[in-house]
């Protein structure tokens, strides 16, 4: 996923995405540790989709506090 596509989803769908990701991320690695795990970079792309939601949603909140102590009360 690329961080555009994750910049257009709302605050809500991207925890929604992010958990969907932790979820998946904890299913490649009990199909690991079985030996089912047919494409092991799968486990890794998905830890870095889960960094990259994550350093988006952060980057949100810092923006909207710096919004909020600029504006005027």
């Amino acid at each position: 996923m690329k961080a555009s596509e994750i910049r257009d989803l709302s605050q809500e769908e991207r925890y929604r995405k992010l958990n969907e990701l932790t979820e998946a991320l904890f299913n490649l690695r009990f199909q690991h540790e079985v030996g089912q795990l047919e494409n092991p970079k799968q486990m890794q792309k998905t830890r870095r989709d889960i960094a990259r939601i994550r350093t988006i949603i952060r980057e949100a909140e810092l923006l909207d506090n710096i919004k909020k102590r600029e504006s005027p009360q």
